[in-house]
């Protein structure tokens, strides 16, 4: 790696395993250890630098707040339901990333994997939005893809989707 930094994990939060297949999988590609943002309070010392992986509710980065004031995160990686470049900018605001990379991932969806209020939340979000976007003419292909995991639910976690990801820690 360039520059004087010098990221030591990869850390996440995972809702329903998406951000943990990812993590695990940059975690192959660079050779960095992956852990949970429980599991790295015990593992990664505070003020270490890291690559933080959450998954999206509400265009807030789950765990990103929590990491953020125990870690230096050199990188954010948003795993969501949507598109990469869907919601770069309301995933800045809400989540004030200032100085680093953010890079979106599209994860899996199933509202079975979900938990809690989560569960029950998304379960509304399909009924209504999905109803709204069914009945929308002239829809993208980006609409397509988030009406078809509403509906029949997606594996979208890919090695491919690193791309980016991997190019910003190897050119670093």
């Amino acid at each position: 790696m360039k520059g004087e930094s010098r990221v030591e994990a990869i850390v996440y939060a995972t809702n329903t395993g998406s951000a943990a297949q990812y993590a695990e999988m940059l975690a192959k590609e660079t050779g960095l250890a992956a852990y949970s943002l429980d599991e790295a309070r015990g593992k990664v010392p505070a003020d270490s630098e890291v690559i933080y992986l959450g998954w999206v509710m509400a265009g807030t980065v789950k765990g990103y707040a929590a990491a953020a004031k125990r870690y230096i995160v050199r990188a954010v990686c948003a795993v969501g339901m949507a598109q990469p470049g869907a919601q770069g900018k309301i995933l800045r605001e809400r989540n004030k990333p200032e100085s680093v990379p953010l890079f979106q991932l599209q994860g899996n969806f199933d509202v079975k994997k979900l938990h809690g209020m989560y569960r029950l939340m998304m379960e509304v979000m399909v009924k209504t939005a999905g109803k709204a976007l069914a009945s929308k003419s002239g829809r993208t292909a980006e609409e397509d893809d988030m009406l078809d995991m509403m509906t029949n639910g997606g594996e979208r976690v890919r090695v491919e989707n690193l791309h980016a990801v991997l190019a910003w820690y190897r050119g670093r």
